[in-house]
Protein backbone atom coordinates (compact mmCIF):
# COMPACT_ATOMS: atom_id res chain seq x y z
CA UNK A 1 0.00 0.00 0.00
CA UNK A 2 1.37 3.44 -0.90
CA UNK A 3 2.13 6.05 1.74
CA UNK A 4 -0.57 8.43 0.49
CA UNK A 5 -3.16 5.64 0.64
CA UNK A 6 -2.12 4.82 4.21
CA UNK A 7 -2.40 8.51 5.11
CA UNK A 8 -5.87 8.79 3.56
CA UNK A 9 -7.11 5.64 5.32
CA UNK A 10 -5.78 6.86 8.67
CA UNK A 11 -7.34 10.29 8.02
CA UNK A 12 -10.72 8.70 7.39
CA UNK A 13 -10.52 6.43 10.42
CA UNK A 14 -9.43 9.13 12.86
CA UNK A 15 -11.91 11.72 11.62
CA UNK A 16 -14.65 9.10 11.62
CA UNK A 17 -13.70 8.11 15.15
CA UNK A 18 -13.95 11.71 16.32
CA UNK A 19 -17.36 12.10 14.72
CA UNK A 20 -18.52 8.81 16.23
CA UNK A 21 -17.26 9.86 19.66
CA UNK A 22 -19.21 13.09 19.37
CA UNK A 23 -22.35 11.30 18.19
CA UNK A 24 -22.21 8.82 21.07
CA UNK A 25 -21.30 11.13 23.94
CA UNK A 26 -21.60 14.69 22.66
CA UNK A 27 -17.89 15.20 23.34
CA UNK A 28 -16.58 18.34 21.64
CA UNK A 29 -12.92 17.44 22.41
CA UNK A 30 -13.46 14.08 20.72
CA UNK A 31 -14.64 15.59 17.45
CA UNK A 32 -11.99 18.34 17.59
CA UNK A 33 -9.17 15.85 18.12
CA UNK A 34 -10.46 13.41 15.51
CA UNK A 35 -10.89 16.07 12.85
CA UNK A 36 -7.55 17.72 13.66
CA UNK A 37 -5.53 14.50 13.49
CA UNK A 38 -7.53 13.37 10.45
CA UNK A 39 -6.77 16.67 8.74
CA UNK A 40 -3.05 16.28 9.44
CA UNK A 41 -3.11 12.78 7.92
CA UNK A 42 -5.15 14.01 4.95
CA UNK A 43 -2.88 16.97 4.28
CA UNK A 44 0.17 14.72 4.61
CA UNK A 45 -1.33 12.25 2.13
CA UNK A 46 -2.16 15.05 -0.29
CA UNK A 47 1.37 16.43 -0.11
CA UNK A 48 2.88 12.96 -0.54
CA UNK A 49 0.68 12.28 -3.57
CA UNK A 50 1.69 15.58 -5.19
CA UNK A 51 5.38 15.20 -4.28
CA UNK A 52 5.33 18.35 -2.20
CA UNK A 53 7.64 18.83 0.78
CA UNK A 54 6.70 17.87 4.34
CA UNK A 55 4.02 15.29 3.48
CA UNK A 56 5.69 12.44 5.33
CA UNK A 57 6.53 14.77 8.22
CA UNK A 58 2.90 15.88 8.58
CA UNK A 59 1.67 12.29 8.60
CA UNK A 60 4.38 11.37 11.11
CA UNK A 61 3.33 14.31 13.29
CA UNK A 62 -0.28 13.10 13.17
CA UNK A 63 0.88 9.64 14.28
CA UNK A 64 2.89 11.09 17.16
CA UNK A 65 -0.09 13.18 18.34
CA UNK A 66 -2.44 10.20 18.05
CA UNK A 67 -0.01 7.90 19.87
CA UNK A 68 0.61 10.46 22.60
CA UNK A 69 -3.07 10.75 23.35
CA UNK A 70 -4.26 7.18 22.82
CA UNK A 71 -1.51 4.91 24.16
CA UNK A 72 -1.64 6.20 27.76
CA UNK A 73 -5.44 6.00 27.68
CA UNK A 74 -5.29 2.44 26.30
CA UNK A 75 -2.95 1.39 29.09
CA UNK A 76 -5.07 3.09 31.75
CA UNK A 77 -8.54 1.98 30.66
CA UNK A 78 -7.94 -1.12 28.46
CA UNK A 79 -11.03 -0.14 26.44
CA UNK A 80 -11.32 -1.20 22.79
CA UNK A 81 -11.42 2.31 21.24
CA UNK A 82 -8.17 3.60 22.77
CA UNK A 83 -6.51 0.26 22.00
CA UNK A 84 -7.64 0.51 18.37
CA UNK A 85 -6.43 4.10 18.10
CA UNK A 86 -3.11 3.05 19.64
CA UNK A 87 -2.73 0.33 17.01
CA UNK A 88 -3.50 2.84 14.23
CA UNK A 89 -0.97 5.27 15.69
CA UNK A 90 1.68 2.55 15.94
CA UNK A 91 1.04 1.53 12.33
CA UNK A 92 1.41 5.16 11.24
CA UNK A 93 4.52 5.67 13.36
CA UNK A 94 6.15 2.64 11.76
CA UNK A 95 5.24 3.45 8.14
CA UNK A 96 5.87 7.19 8.20
CA UNK A 97 8.88 6.82 10.50
CA UNK A 98 10.49 4.38 8.05
CA UNK A 99 9.68 6.69 5.12
CA UNK A 100 11.21 9.62 7.00
CA UNK A 101 14.32 7.63 7.87
CA UNK A 102 14.73 6.40 4.26
CA UNK A 103 14.09 9.69 2.48
CA UNK A 104 16.69 10.94 0.05
CA UNK A 105 18.53 14.03 1.12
Amino acid sequence: MSLETIAYVLATLTAGGGITGYARTGSIPSIAAGLTVGSLYGLGGYRIANRQPYGVELALLASVVLAGSSIPRAIKTAKPLPIGLSLLATYGLFNFGMAYANRTR
